[in-house]
């Protein structure tokens, strides 16, 4: 499985690649999100929950460390996990519902709660690169495969 990488020039480019990453979804996807600061994770998620089919205000959730939707059919999740200082505090959320094959589920700072979420399909890699951002997707299992591929 292979890294696949996009020079966004700015937070637009994100979203349009949040809204490609929708589009090619065919099934439930695990999503760890990497990055700086304002390297853009919530601008990626909120674009792709929104052309999943999300009606409601897309919050961050820094503070609530969770938030859930309903994405057409299936459930979808959006953590934030910068503010956890040790996976042990997950236990108290609920996340069994993460476990669900056909539920989206996009993790920022997943580091953070390491051995208490669900295996990857893909991780994405935001980077700063001049006055705009460089992505790059690792498939992580066969479904994060099959999406990259049809992101082509």
């Amino acid at each position: 499985m292979t890294e696949q990488h996009w020079e966004l020039a700015d937070e637009d480019a994100t979203r349009t690649l949040g809204v490609k990453v929708a589009q090619a979804l065919d099934s439930g996807l695990v999503v760890y999100l990497h990055g700086d600061l304002g390297a853009g994770k919530t601008s990626f998620a909120r674009a792709l929950l929104t052309a999943l089919g999300v009606k409601e205000r897309i919050k961050s959730p820094t503070y609530s460390l969770v938030e859930g939707y309903q994405a057409k059919e299936r459930p979808a999740w959006h953590l934030d996990l910068y503010r956890i200082a040790d996976p042990g505090e997950l236990e108290w959320l609920g996340l069994d519902a993460l476990s669900d094959p056909s539920a989206v589920v996009l993790v920022e700072w997943p580091e953070r709660g390491q051995g208490a979420l669900p295996t990857p399909d893909l991780e994405l890699n935001l980077s700063y690169s001049g006055l705009g951002r460089r992505a790059w997707f690792q498939p992580r299992s066969v479904r994060g495969a099959r999406l990259l591929a049809r992101l082509l």
